[in-house]
């Protein structure tokens, strides 16, 4: 689930653009990583994305595609990432990149770095020789949507999550369990 967070009220940080960075992520970067992305990714703003942002996440996309987990750093402080991976299919020439998750703390955005941050990754897809690169977000997130758009992607597609609380049947086992 691609997710570009915004916030209503943060107004952007002028930055020179030289003066933020656009690297590839190290290990040491894991924890500031996850730690963004835990501000930006909350429930009420981004339930679908929220309920997969997790350690595993960002150190699975770490372990396995190193090369496609990209951060930008201003004054050695993280402030924002880029996330993704490749997909292919047996019996199929071509090769997807998928980016999973695209974030800047709201100071900084609308100052550039998102676009930067695509930018690199789209640059290393392409040599990579990925040819289709795939985003997901929310319906609702208007926000990511105008982004990925301004980016040159087209098709949007509508895709329905749908979710069960499994508390109350584990409740009603238990009590079945129990000879209730």
């Amino acid at each position: 689930m691609t997710e570009v967070a915004e916030s209503d009220s943060a107004q952007p940080v002028k930055t020179k653009k030289q003066a933020v960075k656009i690297r590839e992520m190290t290990i040491d970067d894991l924890a500031d990583v996850f730690h963004l992305g835990e501000q930006l990714f909350v429930a009420r703003k981004a339930p679908n994305t929220y309920r997969a942002w997790d350690e595993y996440e960002v150190a699975d996309l770490f372990y396995s595609d190193t090369e496609f987990c990209l951060v930008a750093e201003h004054e050695n402080e993280i402030i924002g990432f880029a996330l993704g991976t490749t997909v292919s299919k047996n019996r199929s020439a071509w090769k997807y990149g998928y980016l999973l998750w695209l974030g800047v703390l709201p100071e900084y955005q609308r100052s550039g770095i998102a676009e930067r941050l695509f930018y690199r990754f789209k640059s290393i897809m392409l040599h990579d020789g990925v040819r289709i690169l795939v985003v997901d977000t929310e319906a609702d997130n208007m926000p990511a949507i105008r982004f990925f758009e301004h980016q040159g992607f087209g098709n949007p597609q509508q895709h329905v999550y749908l979710t069960m609380n499994l508390d109350q049947e584990r409740q009603r086992m238990k009590k079945r369990e129990n000879g209730h």
